[in-house]
């Protein structure tokens, strides 16, 4: 009896960190992830060189991009590009890859609010 519930237990908490940091889709047309325990970041890209990162709490309100910066590093046809990113007009950052960024690209964001703190989302 008690192993079975140990290994249910064991079971379910390695589901949980799996599912966290999953990719689904975003309010804005791109994909939100968990950013550390407090944050949400969505990466909306288009095939063109902008970049768009919206910015949310834990319960996924609107965070105002106002005195945010932020970070990209993505991995485009096999090569990583990094760039800044800045803060634009609501709870966007936004910012210019080097080369054209598709829908489904895979890297890393991350974001520093003015109080200094990081957070950073893997897609």
């Amino acid at each position: 009896m008690h192993r079975a519930l140990l290994a249910l237990s064991i079971a379910v908490m390695a589901a949980f960190p799996a599912y966290a940091h999953a990719p689904r889709p975003g309010p804005n047309g791109g994909l939100k992830v968990d950013a550390g325990a407090n944050h949400h970041v969505e990466l909306v890209v288009s095939g063109t060189t902008e970049v768009t990162v919206y910015l949310y709490d834990a319960a996924d309100q609107p965070v105002p991009a106002a005195g945010c910066k932020g970070n990209a590093i993505l991995l485009v046809d096999g090569a990583t590009q990094r760039f800044t990113l800045s803060a634009a007009d609501g709870n966007r950052l936004t910012g210019t890859s080097p080369v054209p960024v598709n829908p489904g690209v895979k890297g890393a964001i991350q974001v520093i609010t003015p109080d200094g703190t990081t957070a950073q989302g893997k897609f």
